[in-house]
């Protein structure tokens, strides 16, 4: 890889593709959603601030733990433009995020569990397996995966994980 001097201001798409390891078309559509910006050259290239490679590194550690780009452009857009996102932005911003991550880690942890729960005989067939569901039992509470969300509107009603052990006195 081609290192960009220091004294660079800008970088071509290919400069940023290659430093951040995004492809070129991921970067036009982020500059298409209002993530970053670019300038045009008399040749009608684009030119990106060296700032964008922090930019474009947020965005991807967002998406990778689960932020929609919708979020995350709202989050950059908070930001002053032309500056290089620092430690204390990223602090402030992912904190503002922290209680959506702890409910989908939570969620996942169950589906996790759940799902340990209804293959655990090795049987696959949910709707006759005689151990998690006998005689269909569930289907008479109505439609959908009836125990997470029993499990989720118990954890709404005690106040989301109040760690009182409110699940296991439900269940």
């Amino acid at each position: 890889m081609a290192q960009v001097p220091l004294n660079v201001r800008e970088l071509a798409v290919g400069q940023l593709a290659e430093r951040t390891g995004v492809a070129v078309s991921t970067l036009h559509f982020y500059e298409a959603k209002g993530l970053i910006t670019s300038r045009r050259t008399a040749g009608n290239q684009r030119r990106y601030t060296r700032d964008t490679l922090r930019r474009v590194s947020f965005i991807r550690l967002s998406q990778r733990v689960g932020i929609p780009l919708t979020d995350i452009k709202a989050a950059l857009d908070r930001l002053p433009s032309g500056r290089t996102p620092t430690r204390e932005d990223w602090a402030s911003l992912s904190a503002a995020w922290r209680s959506e991550l702890d409910l989908r880690i939570e969620r996942l942890l169950q589906l996790r569990d759940d799902l340990t729960d209804c293959i655990g005989c090795g049987c696959l067939s949910l709707d006759r397996c005689l151990l998690a569901n006998p005689h269909d039992r569930l289907g008479e509470e109505g439609p959908g995966p009836r125990r997470l969300l029993a499990a989720h509107s118990r954890a709404q009603a005690c106040g989301a994980g109040c760690g009182a052990g409110c699940e296991e006195e439900a269940s």
